[in-house]
């Protein structure tokens, strides 16, 4: 397995759009043959910030995912949403070694 974890920041007034944005962008994720898992989830305590959780098949699915109709159009209509730039970390798994998803 390949995990990212994409940290957003989003602008306070942006909040609704980035997660109708990214939830369509999410639908259409869990779709893709390469990925096993794709969460999106909302700081408790700070609102305007998420964490994409993408788990991948392996990294070519990674990169396939870049390559698909939805992605490119989630990433040009939150780019305005964000107080700052996007950060993503690279994970492999080590337990379990087959999560079954």
């Amino acid at each position: 397995m390949f995990i990212v974890h994409v940290h957003v920041h989003v602008k306070p007034d942006c909040v609704e759009a980035f997660k109708t944005a990214t939830l369509a962008n999410a639908r259409e994720s869990v779709k893709e043959p390469g990925i096993a898992r794709f969460d999106v989830v909302q700081q408790s305590d700070d609102p305007t910030r998420f964490v994409l959780v993408e788990v991948y098949r392996d990294a070519a699915a990674s990169a396939a995912h870049k390559e698909t109709k939805h992605y490119p159009v989630w990433r040009d209509a939150v780019a305005p949403m964000m107080a700052e730039p996007r950060q993503s970390v690279k994970f492999s798994n080590v337990f379990p070694e087959e999560a079954g998803w």
